[in-house]
């Protein structure tokens, strides 16, 4: 669909990266033959928003991943404030 370049990964990694180039040179193809858009740049945006947004709201054997990302991120908040909060306490 564009130009092609490389990506250094190990060479155990190859397989699972070739499988995403695939999926995500799919997408893209979708929503360029949907013909909404034509700028290689947008599509690429277009299809990682697309792709994040399910990921964010998939359900895996009931696990909510988002919401699991989302308490992480919470909870690391929580945790940066609370030691922010005690830094006096180990001068």
């Amino acid at each position: 669909m564009g130009r092609a370049f490389r990506v250094a990964c190990p060479p155990e990694d190859r397989a699972g990266l070739l499988e995403a180039v695939d999926f995500l040179d799919r997408r893209m193809q979708e929503i360029k033959d949907g013909g909404k858009m034509a700028n290689l740049e947008r599509i690429a945006i277009m299809a990682a928003l697309n792709i994040t947004h399910e990921f964010l709201t998939t359900r895996v054997g009931g696990f909510d991943v988002g919401d699991f990302k989302r308490r992480i991120n919470d909870m690391n908040k929580e945790i940066d404030q609370a030691m922010s909060d005690s830094g006096d306490l180990f001068k």
